[in-house]
């Protein structure tokens, strides 16, 4: 039987799959709030992110233009999400990639980027926007120096905003039923604000476009004093913020801008993922932030839409993992509890014990093999005693046999001990006197010891 095609519903390329994202109710991140709130969850893109939407139409105008040629190279300063809906586009169509981005964002979009047959050049990210070494001005120079290539340009091409002018903002429109009366989304390269806003105006001037800005970037600022800062700040929230104001962004089409710290935006991601189910990158967390900021002052008769840039896949190895989360004081909870310095120690194991039988010299040993101060005598799981690194050195150092004494011979009475989910207060009680540790227990059993040292590091970090 010969093939029908035409009877199969199929798409010619993956680029055509673009667009069309679905718009979800958020309910309980918005609790308490009047106005009915939905996500533009732009990750269903096939490269994961709102970025997807410009790639294409900035590709095919060069090659409309003959800038650029088979074969040739497409070079671009990114964050890490345009890079990949660009390089999607340039491995359909043939296509090499070279990517420029700050040292701040994450591996994972480093690897991404990769896997696509990119090459990627990491700069620093805490230089000012017109220094040689940053991410736009080494990209310039790549182009200049790469026969056949093309500088996406994303912060001025006018591609990037036309891009939403002609999908994001009609999509909005068509799904929300020309309801919409509020529009919030994170300010990046301004484009993805400035195409939207502009076609939800064209419809109803009323709309309101409410800009989201890292705490740290110019462009609040801005928008409300049309100067500068002099002082360069670094924030960690990636994808989003500006130390200048790029050429696609016009901020007639912007109503308000407010702002949002690091830590605002990487715990609503997380709780965007974990009480909504909508995995999110931290711009996504940005945007969320602010909008519920924004939602206070709003009606039960408002309809808000808020745009999620991307997926939480790409930030596992940063605001998905709590230590990276701790390192960076983002991960903070209302009750310090002893299990939680115990769990953030460095370098050495939670508990090293020893035996009353075993020898003093077994026990400096572990001292040293494990850079430790203290050990638990522990016998049969039962904790008996304790020894000190200085008491062992001194007592062997008055009488050289003692190497071989068991450790019941020296020790001293046990630390004292506290549960894992009592609150740091109680162990800095016992360690501020005269012991220099303490036990943790989980239940009946010792699971750890906790020192003056691993709590002063804990308290510094």
């Amino acid at each position: 039987m010969p093939k029908d095609l035409s009877k199969i519903k199929y798409h010619e390329t993956i680029l055509s799959t673009v667009g069309q994202t679905p718009l979800v109710r958020l309910n309980k991140i918005t609790k308490g709030l009047k106005p009915s709130v939905f996500a533009k969850v732009e990750f269903f893109n096939p490269g994961g992110s709102v970025k997807d939407r410009i790639g294409i139409g900035i590709i095919e105008e060069a090659e409309r233009e003959g800038r650029l040629k088979p074969g040739g190279t497409i070079v671009e300063a990114t964050s890490g999400n345009t890079g990949l809906g660009l390089a999607i586009a340039a491995a359909v169509k043939g296509y090499h990639c070279i990517f420029t981005m700050p040292d701040k964002m994450s591996i994972e979009k480093i690897r991404l980027l990769r896997a696509f047959g990119a090459e990627v050049i990491v700069t620093p990210t805490a230089v000012p926007h017109e220094s040689p070494e940053s991410y736009t001005e080494v990209a310039k120079r790549i182009v200049r120096e790469t026969p056949n290539s093309i500088l996406a340009n994303q912060y001025y091409n006018p591609k990037n905003p036309e891009a939403h002018y002609l999908t994001t903002g009609p999509e909005i429109w068509e799904q929300t039923g020309g309801q919409i009366t509020h529009f919030v989304c994170g300010i990046g390269t301004g484009g993805t604000i400035t195409g939207t806003g502009r076609y939800l105006k064209e419809k109803n001037p009323a709309i309101k476009v409410i800009g989201i800005d890292p705490k740290g970037s110019v462009l609040r600022e801005y928008f409300y004093t049309k100067k500068f800062s002099p002082v360069f700040k670094t924030y960690k929230v990636e994808g989003i913020g500006q130390d200048y104001v790029p050429g696609v962004l016009q901020f007639q089409f912007v109503d308000d801008v407010i702002e949002v710290t690091d830590r605002e935006s990487f715990l609503m991601a997380r709780r965007m993922t974990r009480e909504e189910g909508i995995f999110v990158g931290g711009s996504a967390g940005t945007a969320m932030a602010g909008a519920l900021k924004y939602a206070e002052r709003l009606s039960g008769d408002d309809i808000v839409v808020v745009l999620l840039p991307d997926t939480g896949e790409r930030y596992l190895s940063k605001i998905y993992n709590d230590d990276w989360m701790r390192e960076n004081r983002f991960l903070i909870p209302e009750k310090i509890t002893i299990g939680y310095v115990l769990e953030s120690k460095r370098g050495v194991p939670v508990l090293v014990s020893i035996d009353p039988a075993a020898t003093v010299r077994k026990a400096l040993d572990l001292i040293n093999e494990h850079n430790v101060s203290q050990l638990p005598v522990i016998d049969n799981g039962t904790v008996v005693g304790s020894v000190d690194e200085s008491d062992l050195m001194s007592a062997v150092i008055a009488n050289p046999a003692t190497f071989d004494a068991p450790v019941s011979t020296v020790m001293k009475p046990p630390f004292p001990s506290v549960g894992r989910d009592e609150p740091i207060n109680h162990a800095i009680a016992f360690l501020s006197k005269k012991h220099p540790a303490v036990l943790v227990e989980d239940g009946k059993k010792v699971v750890g010891i906790v020192t003056r040292y691993d709590v002063i590091e804990y308290m510094s970090r």
